[in-house]
């Protein structure tokens, strides 16, 4: 492209393009919030699995944006000026999030109950881990994590619209602030994201343990939110500015990334599955046994087929990646896959006969997710579209071409 527009339309909230997204986000989440009640009626206890299939996934999106978030801002580059708005947009879903873990921590007794109910006191592995599987430390720790991840929210979207408020400049130390607290707040993300793999997921069943769990965890993070982005870019991009700043360039860009973490994912998962099946130890591999064998295992098969090998070969065209709705599409399908793999992740702890999958896993996702893309949206639509205040801005856009 040969120019950009110009800053008052650059500038310009996109208020009234996005208030239907937000209102069709909000029609979807309430049909799957009636779903989840009829769920809930019918399923009791069970719903809660559900739930936190539901509340993983979403929570993934608002920790990777973050995560992405901070790497752009070490790393430069026109993909994250692009993109900078919808990750900051991300990020600030995670009061609904805080509040969404609330039914979480009142059904500690369900769903943690092999560490947290009466059973606890008569299993001796789990005895000798009591100490860390302790309600009111595992509850100090879950609130550690908001207000660590809830300051660098904070600070990032603090300082970003003070830029946004700023006249545009060279580059100073003002903005070199963004890096200083990246580098260490991705160090803490790591280790935040880490602990709450453990504690949410991994302890759902105390007997099991992996080394390898929490990068594993970063790792589809970081996919989610890719996909999420290019899905959002995708629909943005026929609106202005957007249609004139973002361009099949940019496309590719993002493509390549959510490719890479397609491809990070995989070693992650085949490193677990090697260091595990290797070891052949009891207490690691009846995880595996579980989800390789019986009702589990065509899920297995659609999470190798679905999560890697069809996103695989599909990324590997420069065209595809170069094309808004084909990489959206490839988006889409992989946000489905990750809801089906955090289920073949999460569903055998509880669910060991029957069909795996179940509707009111996806019923929570659409419920809770028509909550969080509401947020999200009315988020988005309450800034500038791009940081056209950043120094780096127009630079960055003129080397990628435009």
């Amino acid at each position: 492209m040969s120019h950009l527009p110009n800053d008052s339309l650059l500038m310009t909230p996109p208020t009234e393009r996005i208030a239907g997204l937000a209102s069709r986000s909000l029609v979807a989440g309430g049909v799957g919030l009636a779903l989840m009640a009829l769920g809930f009626l019918l399923r009791g206890e069970a719903f809660w699995h559900s739930y936190l299939i539901a509340y993983i996934f979403w929570i993934g999106i608002t920790l990777g944006s973050l995560a992405v978030l901070m790497i752009q801002y070490l790393s430069g580059g026109a993909w994250g000026l692009v993109s900078r708005r919808v990750l900051e947009a991300s990020t600030r879903t995670l009061p609904l999030m805080a509040v969404a873990f609330l039914p979480i921590w009142w059904q500690l007794p369900v769903l943690y109950a092999k560490w947290a109910g009466p059973e606890a006191a008569a299993d001796e592995l789990v005895q000798t881990k009591a100490a860390y599987l302790e309600p009111t430390f595992w509850t100090i720790r879950a609130v550690l994590f908001f207000v660590v991840w809830g300051i660098l929210i904070f600070v990032l979207n603090k300082w970003s619209r003070e830029q946004d408020a700023a006249e545009p400049r060279l580059p100073g130390p003002a903005d070199r602030r963004f890096r200083v607290v990246s580098g260490p707040g991705l160090v803490l993300y790591v280790l935040t994201v880490t602990f709450m793999s453990v504690d949410w997921v991994m302890s759902l069943d105390p007997h099991w343990y992996s080394t390898i769990f929490g990068i594993l965890t970063l790792g589809g993070q970081g996919l989610s939110t890719m996909a999420f982005t290019i899905v959002v870019l995708a629909t943005l991009v026929k609106f202005q500015p957007m249609s004139a700043v973002v361009d099949a360039e940019q496309f590719h860009d993002l493509g390549k990334l959510m490719f890479a973490f397609v491809m990070l994912w995989a070693y992650f998962s085949v490193s677990q599955l090697l260091i595990i099946w290797s070891a052949n130890l009891p207490e690691e591999i009846p995880y595996y046994l579980e989800r390789l064998h019986g009702p589990w295992y065509f899920v297995s098969v659609l999470v190798l087929l679905g999560h890697f090998v069809l996103p695989f070969l599909l990324l590997l065209s420069r065209d595809l990646k170069r094309n808004p709705a084909r990489v959206r599409n490839v988006a889409v399908f992989i946000l489905l896959m990750r809801v089906v793999d955090i289920t073949w992740t999460i569903g055998p702890v509880f669910r060991h006969d029957g069909s795996p999958l179940h509707w009111l896993d996806f019923a929570a996702v659409l419920g809770l997710g028509g909550l969080w893309l509401f947020v999200f949206f009315r988020n988005l639509s309450g800034r500038a579209l791009v940081p056209a205040r950043d120094p780096y801005f127009k630079e960055a856009l003129a080397h990628g071409g435009h």
